[in-house]
């Protein structure tokens, strides 16, 4: 499987929505939007992030859309985040996509988050590089309940 990104294009975006409504996806991720449902804050959010000058991409797996990928925040504290299509996990899409997305952002250091209970989504950040450096806990909107999370680091 080819696996590549792209600059997110508006025929993404009804993709991502479909992507983000997904329930056991949504579990998974445990920190989600407050009502994933609403396309109008899914538009407004989309829009801000394709404005601000972060790295914003979409994943193509074989010149299909099925995800999105992206380094955001402040200098020194900007963080990764991807969403692949449930039908694409376990097939190496997420690893694949990050390392591109490192490979474009050679900035340093970043950090990733994740439910620590996510252990697909820790086993991809390790691949990359990232190593676990500290344990939180936050409110995980799509389980209505704090949960324990794990941060990841990727150092120069």
């Amino acid at each position: 499987m080819r696996v590549a990104l792209r600059a997110v294009h508006d025929s993404d975006l009804p993709v991502f929505y479909r992507q983000l409504n997904d329930p056991e996806a949504l579990r998974m991720a445990a920190f989600t939007p407050e009502d994933p449902a609403d396309r109008d804050a899914f538009d407004a959010q989309w829009a801000r992030l394709r404005s601000s000058g972060d790295v914003v991409r979409t994943i193509l797996a074989d010149g299909d859309v099925v995800g999105s990928a992206a380094v955001y925040g402040e200098p020194g504290e900007r963080e990764v985040t991807y969403w692949v299509d449930r039908a694409h996990w376990g097939r190496g899409v997420a690893t694949a996509a990050l390392r591109a997305l490192l490979a474009e952002v050679p900035e340093r250091p970043l950090y990733a988050r994740a439910a620590a209970d996510n252990a697909a989504s820790r086993r991809v950040l390790e691949k990359c590089g990232f190593r676990l450096t500290a344990r939180a806990r936050g409110f995980a909107r799509a389980r209505g309940a704090e949960i324990d999370e794990v941060v990841l680091t990727l150092d120069g």
